[in-house]
Order: C-alpha cells, then sequence, then structure tokens
C-alpha cells in the first residue's frame, strides 16, 4: 500500500531531551498570580556575546558537505525540513507532511522545492540558492526533487540524510528509478559531529545556562511540590536567563526511571531530586544534569551511590581522547559502576554512557558498546552515566565534553555535593 503525503507521521527527529519531551510536555508554566522563587527572579539574561551562525559559515558547511560527497561517491543529498536542513543553509521549517527541502549536488548553490502556497515564506527562509521549485497540493514534490537531479545530471548516487520519513525517500526513489538512493550519514553526519569553534562557543555558553537554571530550581525547592511544579521552575528559570529550556524532574524512587513515569510525587525531605534538561541557543542544544538530595543530610548509602556514579563519569571523561572508539568511553564509566557492586553490566547502569549533542540533544556519535567510531577533535557528548536501583533511587550525573587534540574538556563545572549539585 502507498501511503499518501498526509498520511506520513509527524516527526520531532532529535528533540532537544530524547525521550524526556513528552514528560516536558506535561509542565505547566506557573500562573501570574504564582509567586516567583527568589533565586530565580534574581536571574539575569546570560547570553551577552552568543551570536548566530552567519551566511558565510553557511556556505562553508555546503562546500564541505561537497567535498564529502566526492569522497563518499554521492551526486547529490537531499534534505528535508529539520535541523539538517538548517545546519547547512540556515532555513528553519518544521517536519510535516508537506515535503520541502533542499537538493544539494557536488558543484553549485542547493536547488529548493517547496509548496507553492509556502513559497512567500519559503523566499524569506532560503539565504543560499535561486533555483526555487513550487509545487502545487495535487503535485508531487518529488517529481520535481527528480526533475533537480536530472536538470544537474545527478541521477547515480543519491544521498538521504537519515532523519527523513521514509515516505519522502521511498517517493525519491520511485520518482526518479535510474538512481540509486543511499544513506548521506557520512555526509551529513560527517559535518555535523565536528564542531567549529562558533559552535562551541554557543554549546559552552547553552549549557552554562542550564546550570545556573538548575541551581536556581534546586534553591527554590520545597516540600510538598510536585514534579511538574519544579519542571516549570526550570523553563522559566531558562526563561529569565534568555534562553528557552526546561527539564525532566524526579524524586526518590522516580528516580529510577531515567526518562521518568507518569506517576505524580510530592517533594519529601530526604528524596532524591534527579533534575535533567537543557535548552537552545541560537539552534544549539545544552544537556545537564545534577541529582542532590533535598531537605536532609544524605544518607550513607545515597553518598555511596553519588559518588560512584562520579567516579563513573570521571572515568569515561579520561578515557575520551582522540583516536579512541566511542565504545571504550562506555567501557571505562561501565568497569567503575561494576567494579562498585552495582553490576553487572546494564544491571542498575541501564543506558549508554552518552549521544552526541549539537544542534539535536541526541546526534550522531553513541558512546555505546559495538560503537567503533573513532574520536576526533571537535566532537561532543554527554557524559552521563547513572545507577537505578528500582524502589529506591536513581542518581545521574551529566555535563557535555568537547574532544580537544590533547584529551576532553567539560563546558561546565562539575556537580558539587549531594547537598549543592549545582555549582558555578
Amino acid at each position: 500500500m502507498t501511503l499518501s503525503r498526509r498520511q506520513v507521521l509527524h516527526l520531532s527527529v532529535g528533540s532537544l531531551v530524547g525521550a524526556l519531551a513528552p514528560r516536558l510536555a506535561r509542565a505547566q508554566s506557573p500562573s501570574p498570580s504564582d509567586e516567583v522563587p527568589a533565586a530565580i527572579d534574581a536571574l539575569r539574561p546570560f547570553t551577552d556575546g552568543a551570536s548566530p551562525i552567519r551566511l558565510d559559515e553557511h556556505r562553508a558547511r555546503i562546500a564541505r558537505a561537497q567535498a564529502l560527497m566526492h569522497g563518499e561517491d554521492l551526486d547529490a543529498i537531499v534534505l528535508a525540513s529539520g535541523t539538517g536542513l538548517e545546519y547547512f543553509t540556515g532555513a528553519e521549517w518544521g517536519l510535516s507532511e508537506r515535503f520541502f527541502g533542499a537538493v544539494v549536488t557536488r558543484e553549485g548553490d542547493p536547488a529548493w522545492v517547496t509548496p507553492a502556497f509556502e513559497k512567500a515564506r519559503a523566499l524569506e527562509q532560503i539565504q543560499v540558492g535561486t533555483d526555487v521549485r513550487a509545487w502545487e497540493e495535487h503535485e508531487s514534490p518529488f517529481a520535481l526533487v527528480a526533475s533537480i537531479l536530472r536538470d544537474r545530471r545527478a541521477t547515480g548516487r543519491v544521498g538521504i540524510e537519515e532523519t527523513m520519513p521514509f515516505t519522502f525517500a521511498s517517493e525519491i526513489g520511485a520518482a526518479l528509478p535510474s538512481a540509486r538512493v543511499v544513506s548521506a550519514t557520512a555526509v551529513t553526519a560527517g559535518c555535523r559531529m565536528i564542531k567549529d569553534a562558533h559552535e562551541l562557543a554557543l554549546m559552552r555558553r547553552a549549557n552554562e545556562i542550564t546550570v545556573r537554571a538548575h541551581r536556581a530550581v534546586f534553591q527554590s525547592l520545597r516540600e510538598g511540590m510536585t514534579q511538574s511544579q519544579v519542571s516549570a521552575l526550570s523553563a522559566q528559570a531558562h526563561r529569565k536567563l534568555g534562553m528557552s529550556g526546561g527539564a525532566l524532574v524526579l524524586f526518590g524512587p522516580d528516580a529510577a526511571y531515567p526518562h521518568g513515569t507518569t506517576r505524580p510525587r510530592p517533594l519529601r525531605r530526604g528524596d532524591v531530586v534527579l533534575i535533567d534538561g537543557g535548552g537552545r541557543l541560537h539552534g544549539y542544544a545544552s544537556d545537564i544534569t545534577r541529582t542532590g538530595v533535598f531537605g536532609a543530610p544524605p544518607t550513607e548509602r545515597q553518598r555511596r551511590v553519588w559518588d560512584v556514579v562520579l567516579r563513573a563519569q570521571q572515568a569515561a571523561f579520561d578515557a575520551a581522547r582522540p583516536g579512541v572508539e566511542a565504545q571504550t568511553v562506555d567501557a571505562a564509566a561501565r568497569r567503575v559502576v561494576d567494579e562498585a557492586g552495582f553490576g553487572p553490566d546494564y544491571r542498575y547502569f541501564t543506558h549508554r554512557v552518552g549521544h552526541g549533542i549539537g544542534m539535536d540533544g541526541h546526534e550522531w556519535t553513541y558512546f555505546v558498546r559495538g560503537n567503533t567510531t573513532k574520536l576526533r577533535p571537535g566532537m561532543c557528548f554527554s557524559d552521563e552515566p547513572g545507577i537505578y536501583i528500582p524502589g529506591e533511587m536513581g542518581i545521574r550525573h551529566e555535563d557535555i565534553i568537547v574532544i580537544r587534540e590533547d584529551g576532553a574538556e567539560s563546558t561546565t563545572r562539575w556537580t558539587g555535593s549531594p547537598e549543592d549539585p549545582a555549582v558555578l
């Protein structure tokens, strides 16, 4: 059965906090009558000096992709709306069942395909390229993609970005049967995995903002608060600091669910409090987790688990350097957890140690067993080991790490203590 364009699933690929998004959506912003906690009210914008990506930088990215296309024997790549398109061209356009995108061939500027009724808006977004082809509602946008490929003699191997909906990819192949539709990940991820100085500056600032937001939220905790109320405070804190954002918030035994639970639970003294969140600054994501103990000194067991997770995070950091395989970083953290008695393997440390991050909160590469990708300077990833004990607690520490020529560097100061987890 062939699906129509309107049957394409509306996707939000690589959302800021991936699987956390449904939880964040449940957090409601405080009403105007709600009292703003003093720690949040005292926050001020922290975005001075942060500037968006320039047009010349987008052109350089396209040129880099074209160079990689030669090496990968690709005649063209097709980019649908989303962060990949925004990364290469600067065009911000939400993914829907109506195809909007760009065709990048080995030479020249991109060509564009847009719904006809959206063409005026599209022209406001398009900064690179003047070949813009529009399709009416009863027409196929993929016939226009095929016409661009024929006109540019790019009908051999056509690369598709990994986040493109299957229906789009299959209809491109059907519209141009002579072409071989293949993955463009080596080109798209090959460019996006390596961050330049401007990208790193944006990511550093975004993560610094999130640490400040987390600190203000921890200082605002009160007994009886719900997880959704605290999540709303995180969104408010990010806004005060000048960036959109929010957080997943988990209390006590609920923190043993790494991505949360739907059960409401009021905050109690002695609870572990896990806050995992971030935001976006000029298109670049932050992702920071801090875990503390509320309202009482941590128990011996809470402190021990907290310390083991911190040692695991340090082990992953120490293992991360150019030339090392991504799986080695995961193994280093897992070894610490196993030796501390919280193994074997995925028993309590239930997920990989980290993921790449950039414009998407989760993107290439992934720090997990079996990933032999070798680390290179400019790669960024989350270092986020955790121990999750059902019915008791979950503790995770997370910071964003940059691979440098001589090792690794954190974009933020690491966690402080169970009593004061979000230090500046």
